[in-house]
């Protein structure tokens, strides 16, 4: 069937066990509402709130969570930048929940009908103190619905808001794809790879089932265990000026979070064995660079957060030019830096514009691929 990215982002949250959602609605993340309230209407387990404003949409999808539903919101970078404080109170209080962003250029209100990539810092480091983000980033209409389960699962795991990303062309793209062949199982499990060994090629998912994780802790209210947003031991206890209680409670955050983020490292790589040049390209703009794999090696990064230093290490050693293209100014090249210790070029495709004669040029500004033709 015909199916939009938004629209597989939903389905994907269903799929997942989601009951909850609470959204404002925001271009081009909308439809997500829009699929939200009609399956509300039809189905009386699954509630929802279009809030006032997209605080009051990550606030009511935080308190549901506690009440024990697997819930999530959608929106866009200007709703996300509202949504920042919940996101650290969430990691605070360990609260799993799903923040779709469906991004647009910016900043401020910016072009919302135009693409970008613009938000990737602010999903990594948005909120207030140290916090430890899963983020994932899909490239088609079929991995919306992969990651979208595979975030709810994350969040479960780790206790946490888990970010995923789209943007506007990803969450309006209508592709043909078949969602109910893809094997979904109950109860929970563990994520998977699988490896094609002849494109050198790590392709998360395949047709392996998709195994959904079930809610772990008990609701507010049912347990031994408070929630607050305040310093606190492990039980949920107010520890406000007791540094080695924060201290302790932190590392044991960060090594649950290490050890789940170690399941989902999803990225693809395709080699070029005579290239000088590694292309880096994530979401849509993969998509865009796709076919100058007949020029060159390109490595995806579907994991956004954490940052895949060893993968990358591993395949920008390899090469001359390492070369980032991204819809943003530099956000993921920067970080691609400090994981290899080295400069790396960059193609900022901006202001929603995306093309192959775009990136052509760029690369032929930096004397990389002349004579470039695909």
């Amino acid at each position: 069937m015909l199916v939009q990215g938004n629209q597989a982002v939903f389905l994907g949250a269903v799929k997942a066990g989601a009951t909850f959602f609470a959204g404002y609605p925001i271009s081009p993340s909308s439809e997500i509402l829009v699929l939200a309230a009609e399956h509300a209407a039809r189905n009386s387990v699954f509630k929802l709130i279009q809030s006032e404003d997209e605080i009051g949409a990550v606030n009511a999808i935080m308190g549901a969570s506690l009440a024990g539903a697997k819930s999530f919101t959608a929106t866009s970078g200007p709703g996300f930048s509202l949504m920042q404080e919940a996101v650290g109170y969430g990691h605070q209080v360990e609260i799993p929940t799903v923040i779709v962003d469906v991004q647009r250029v910016g900043p401020a209100t910016g072009m919302p009908t135009m693409p970008a990539q613009q938000d990737l810092l602010q999903a990594m480091h948005g909120s207030s103190g140290d916090y430890y983000p899963l983020v994932f980033y899909p490239n088609s209409v079929e991995e919306c619905y992969r990651y979208t389960i595979l975030a709810f699962n994350a969040a479960e795991e780790s206790l946490s808001p888990v970010i995923l990303l789209s943007d506007a062309f990803l969450g309006h793209l209508i592709e043909t794809v078949d969602l109910e062949a893809i094997p979904v199982l109950y109860p929970p499990g563990i994520v998977w790879h699988e490896h094609n060994l002849d494109l050198d090629l790590v392709v998360p998912g395949g047709m392996a089932p998709l195994e959904i994780v079930s809610r772990q802790r008990p609701p507010l209210g049912t347990g031994q265990r408070a929630f607050t947003g305040l310093t606190h031991d492990w039980r949920g206890q107010q520890r406000t000026a007791d540094a080695g209680v924060y201290r302790e409670w932190l590392a044991g955050v960060k090594k649950r979070h290490q050890e789940i983020a170690g399941n989902y490292r999803f990225y693809e790589y395709i080699d070029h064995p005579t290239s000088d040049t590694l292309l880096i390209a994530f979401g849509i703009v993969s998509r865009v660079v796709r076919p100058l794999a007949s020029r060159f090696a390109i490595f995806r990064p579907i994991s956004m957060a954490p940052l895949l230093a060893d993968e990358l290490r591993e395949y920008g050693r390899r090469f001359k030019n390492v070369v980032v293209v991204e819809a943003n100014d530099g956000q993921y090249a920067q970080l691609v830096e400090w994981a290899l210790r080295r400069e790396v070029r960059r193609v900022p495709l901006l202001g929603g514009r995306m093309n192959i004669p775009l990136i052509e040029a760029e690369l032929g500004r930096m004397g990389i691929g002349e004579g470039l033709s695909v």
